[in-house]
C-alpha cells in the first residue's frame, strides 16, 4: 500500500506527464494551425480588399491551378529537384574533402580560402550567363550554380566543427596510443557532426535557390522556368503555384537532412 505522500507524488508525476503530452501535441499542431489561419485570412482579405487576381490570387485559385496543371508542375518539380540533388551531392563530395584539406594543411587553407570567399561573394546571377555560355542550355549550368552556392557553408561548417574539439581530448586519446585516423574517426568526426549537419541544412536550401536562379537565366523546364512563362502569360496563379511548390520542396529536403542528422548523430 502506498502512503498518502507517495500517492500525492505519483499523482503529481502523472499530471506533469499529461501536461507534457499536451504541450508536445500543441507544439506539433502549432505550425499547421498558424498556416491554416494565414491561408484563411488570405482567402478572405483579398476579395474584401478588391485586389486583382493578377496581383495576388487567392489560395483557392492557386490550389485549383495546381490541380488543373498538375502534370506540368510535377514534371517541372522533377527537373528542379534533379538539379538540386546533383548540385547538393557535388557540394558535399567536394566541400567536405576541401574542409579536411583546410583543417590539416594551413598552407592549403591559406591558398584556397580567398578563392572560396571570392566565389561566395560574386552574385550567382552574374555567373549564370558565363556558365550558360560554357555548358549550354542543358542541366549542367543549373547544377553548377547549385553547387557553387551550396559548397561554401559546407566547407565553413565542417572546418568550424573540426576545430571545436578541445585539445585536451586529442591529447588524451593520443596518450592512449591512438593514431590520427583513429582520433579522427572516434573523436574529431563525432564532435564535428552537429556543425557539419548545420552546414548541410543551410546548403540544401541554397541548392534550391541556385537551381531556380539558373532556370531564371536559361532553361527549358523547371519551376523557375515555369514562373517566367507564367509571368509572360500574366498567369499569377501559376506563378504562385510554382513558388509554393519551391517552398514545399525546401521544407521537405530540409526535413530529410534533419532526419538523417538525428539518425547519424544518435548512432555516433
Amino acid at each position: 500500500m502506498l502512503s498518502r505522500s507517495d500517492r500525492a507524488i505519483t499523482d503529481e508525476a502523472r499530471v506533469r506527464l499529461q501536461h507534457k503530452r499536451y504541450r508536445t501535441i500543441a507544439e506539433n499542431l502549432a505550425p499547421f494551425v498558424i498556416t491554416a489561419l494565414i491561408l484563411i485570412a488570405w482567402q478572405v482579405l483579398v476579395p474584401w480588399a478588391r485586389i486583382s487576381r493578377l496581383i495576388l490570387p487567392t489560395p483557392s485559385e492557386i490550389l485549383t491551378t495546381m490541380y488543373l496543371k498538375r502534370g506540368l508542375l510535377i514534371s517541372d518539380t522533377g527537373v528542379t529537384m534533379l538539379e538540386v540533388l546533383y548540385g547538393f551531392v557535388a557540394a558535399v563530395v567536394i566541400g567536405i574533402p576541401l574542409a579536411l584539406g583546410i583543417f590539416y594543411s594551413p598552407m592549403f587553407g591559406k591558398s584556397i580560402y580567398p578563392i572560396l570567399v571570392a566565389l561566395q561573394t560574386v552574385p550567382k546571377v552574374a555567373l549564370a550567363p558565363i556558365l550558360v555560355m560554357w555548358f549550354g542550355f542543358g542541366i549542367l549550368p543549373k547544377i553548377a550554380i547549385s553547387f557553387l552556392i551550396a559548397v561554401f557553408p559546407i566547407v565553413i561548417a565542417t572546418v568550424v566543427g573540426l576545430m571545436s574539439l578541445e585539445r585536451d581530448m586529442v591529447y588524451l586519446v593520443r596518450s592512449m596510443g591512438a593514431n590520427e585516423l583513429q582520433t579522427f574517426m572516434k573523436i574529431r568526426l563525432p564532435a564535428a557532426l552537429p556543425s557539419i549537419f548545420g552546414g548541410l541544412k543551410i546548403a540544401i536550401g541554397l541548392s534550391i535557390v541556385g537551381a531556380v536562379i539558373g532556370e531564371y537565366i536559361a532553361a527549358e523546364g523547371g519551376l523557375g522556368y515555369r514562373q517566367l512563362t507564367a509571368n509572360i502569360q500574366f498567369d499569377s496563379a501559376l506563378n504562385f503555384a510554382a513558388l509554393m511548390i519551391i517552398a514545399v520542396c525546401g521544407m521537405i529536403t530540409f526535413a530529410a537532412v534533419e532526419a538523417i542528422e538525428r539518425l547519424v548523430v544518435r548512432r555516433r
